[in-house]
C-alpha cells in the first residue's frame, strides 16, 4: 500500500509541474528576434553617389563645342551639331533553322551595348529565304545619353583598333543628312565578348544619327571625336 501511495504522489507532482509550466506565458518570437537584431551592430548607410558623367560627354561640352563654333562660325551653342542617338542592328537569318541562335545574339548585343535589345520580326513572308511574316530575324538597340557616349568611346578607342588589318573607316558613308553608317563583321572586337564562349561570328550595323544639316558638318563632328576616317 505504501508503494502505491508513493507512486500516486509522484504522478500528481508531475501533473502539477506540467500545469504550472503551461500556465507560464511563453516569450514571443518577435521579442527574441528583436534581441538578436539589437545585438548585431548596425551599419550606417550613407547617401548613394550619382554615376560620373560620360567622358566623351564632358569632352564634347568643354572641347568640341568651342572648336566647332570657332571653325564654322556658329553664333550660339545650340547651332553646334551633336550626336542624337546610336542604333545598333544585328541580323540573324539562321533563326529559321535554330531558334537558340537568336538568344545568343541577344546576349552578345546586351553585353556590347549595356542595354537589352529589342527582337525584330520579319514584315513580309519570303519563300526563298524560308521566312514568314512576324518571324524573329534579328535584334536592335537604340542608345542615347550617357550610354551612347560610353559606347562611342569604347568603339573608337578600344574596338576599332582591334580590327584585323584596320586602315580606317570610309569617310563617304554619309546619307546626305548628316547621319553616318558603319558595318562591323565580327563582334569579338569588343572586349565584353569572351572569345572562348562565342558560338559563331556575327556582324552588325551601327548608325550614328546627328543633328548636323550637311555631311561636312557631321564629318567635322565625328573627326572631333577622333573618328578614324581614311585620308
Amino acid at each position: 500500500m505504501a508503494k502505491d501511495d508513493k507512486s500516486r504522489q509522484e504522478k500528481s507532482a508531475d501533473k502539477s509541474e506540467k500545469k504550472a509550466a503551461a500556465q507560464q506565458p511563453a516569450k514571443p518570437k518577435k521579442e527574441q528576434a528583436g534581441k538578436k537584431e539589437a545585438a548585431a551592430p548596425k551599419v550606417a548607410a550613407g547617401p548613394e553617389l550619382p554615376a560620373p558623367p560620360a567622358r566623351l560627354a564632358t569632352y564634347y561640352r568643354e572641347k568640341v563645342v568651342p572648336d566647332l563654333m570657332q571653325k564654322h562660325g556658329y553664333k550660339t551653342v545650340m547651332q553646334v551639331p551633336r550626336i542624337r542617338k546610336i542604333t545598333i542592328n544585328m541580323g540573324v537569318g539562321e533563326t529559321t533553322t535554330d531558334k537558340k541562335i537568336l538568344d545568343h545574339a541577344v546576349a552578345d548585343m546586351t553585353k556590347i551595348a549595356g542595354q537589352k535589345p529589342v527582337v525584330t520580326n520579319a514584315r513580309r513572308s519570303i519563300a526563298n529565304f524560308k521566312v514568314r511574316a512576324g518571324f524573329p530575324v534579328g535584334c536592335m538597340v537604340t542608345l542615347r545619353g550617357a550610354r551612347m557616349y560610353e559606347f562611342l568611346d569604347r568603339l573608337v578607342n578600344i574596338a576599332m583598333p582591334r580590327i584585323r588589318d584596320f586602315r580606317g573607316v570610309s569617310n563617304r558613308a554619309f546619307d546626305g543628312r548628316g547621319n553616318y553608317s558603319l558595318g562591323i563583321r565580327e563582334q569579338i572586337i569588343f572586349p565584353e565578348i569572351d572569345y572562348d564562349k562565342v558560338d559563331t561570328l556575327r556582324g552588325m550595323n551601327i548608325a550614328i544619327t546627328t543633328t548636323a544639316k550637311t555631311d561636312d558638318e557631321a564629318r567635322a563632328l565625328l573627326t572631333a571625336f577622333r573618328f578614324p576616317f581614311k585620308h
